[in-house]
């Protein structure tokens, strides 16, 4: 076996090897500042508007909607932060569920309690799903928002997005969805499956690189602003543009979404084998949903251990797989996703599996053969 079997894929993928060279060029030849008017900076301007092109067509959406940021967790900021803000005028009533990111969390923390707005926090369901009816209910004259996230970054858990943006679109209510974790993984056609208003992007979880992303933002919606500056991104996100990252997220969304890099058949094959070498061991609690769920992600609780002493156990086995999110790392704190799936006890324990292109049988079966013996090792300490 190698030295390293990494099962981690929900956290980061690597840089694809042709999604590299169309950046390198543009890390030397073509180094000017979009925004500056003599030929260099023209050059780099055209390239830009030729990937804003491109992300556009494949999305089936306007160049005008796509806002190119640093990343998810940025894309996030400026969709909550800055129409919030923007419709505050309307109504402080924002609506998000118990399970989102925390970079969608944190956001909506931060306006209720800094900038006097009212959240509701929709419950979900033991496999994380929220409800439909669950959303009619919460929903008041004063709410102006509402942020559901497409897949659960934690246990997998996709949201019945669609059918949530179309509650709010009936109802005149601005609705945002986190992709992040869908695109590459799910089935995708354009960015009108989801019924949203805005979707979050992020190109490093399906082999792009890290520091790029975008928010597609529907015309004629216009959020305020979260970083200020130049007048970039049609005054909208502050801010030199980072060509060669958006190089390569563009290509990777071109080469890797449709169809999804992360094969379905092949990684249930090989999720089914872990979740069935996960169910022998006692203690262990399988909490991925087996239906309407990630296929590359197997996610478990353990009786009597945590997530730092499970991932040693791991670690030191060569597995890199996760205790949740990457964005925590170092964390003690419970996973706020097994909280809300009325798993409290076993809140501090989660273990995450997550299997991507390059992953083989022969790595299962080197993980489930070490598997009892560091989940006892764990639960000693």
């Amino acid at each position: 076996m190698p030295k390293t079997v990494y099962f981690d894929y929900n956290a980061t993928t690597p840089l694809d090897p042709a999604v590299r060279e169309v950046m390198v060029p543009l890390l030397g030849e073509c180094w000017g500042n979009p925004s500056s008017v003599h030929h260099i900076g023209r050059k780099a301007r055209s390239l830009l508007d030729d990937y804003r092109d491109r992300a556009a067509v494949f999305l089936g959406a306007k160049p005008s909607e796509i806002i190119f940021t640093s990343g998810g967790t940025e894309a996030n900021n400026l969709a909550i932060f800055g129409t919030a803000r923007l419709l505050q005028g309307k109504g402080k009533h924002l609506i998000t569920s118990a399970v989102e990111h925390h970079a969608g969390l944190h956001c909506f923390d931060f306006l209720e309690k800094h900038e006097g707005f009212s959240v509701t926090r929709l419950p979900v369901d033991r496999d994380g799903r929220v409800a439909a009816a669950d959303l009619i209910k919460a929903i008041r004259p004063d709410t102006t928002f509402v942020s559901i996230m497409a897949a659960n970054n934690e246990i997998g858990t996709l949201q019945p997005v669609a059918a949530l943006g179309a509650i709010c679109r009936e109802r005149g209510i601005i609705f945002h969805t986190d992709a992040v974790q869908w695109l590459g993984k799910e089935p995708f056609a354009n960015v009108a499956q989801f019924n949203a208003d805005l979707v979050s992007v992020c190109a490093h979880k399906f082999h792009g690189p890290k520091g790029a992303g975008l928010l597609y933002i529907r015309s004629p919606l216009h959020p305020l602003p979260v970083l200020f500056g130049g007048g970039h991104e049609n005054e909208r996100r502050a801010g030199t543009e980072n060509l060669p990252a958006i190089a390569g997220l563009v290509t990777a969304m071109e080469k890797f979404i449709n169809p999804p890099v992360f094969e379905r058949t092949k990684l249930l094959e090989l999720a089914g084998k872990l979740r069935g070498c996960i169910e022998t061991i006692p203690g262990c609690e399988l909490v991925s949903p087996r239906v309407d769920s990630l296929a590359n992600t197997v996610a478990f609780v353990v009786d009597g251990s945590d997530g730092i002493a499970l991932m040693a156990g791991f670690d030191v086995e060569g597995i890199c797989a996760s205790s949740g999110s990457a964005c925590s790392a170092g964390s003690l704190e419970p996973s706020h996703v097994i909280l809300a799936t009325g798993r409290r006890e076993r809140a501090n324990s989660l273990v995450r599996f997550s299997l991507g292109r390059d992953s083989t049988l022969a790595e299962v079966d080197f993980v489930c053969h070490l598997f009892p013996d560091i989940i006892r090792r764990a639960q000693r300490v």
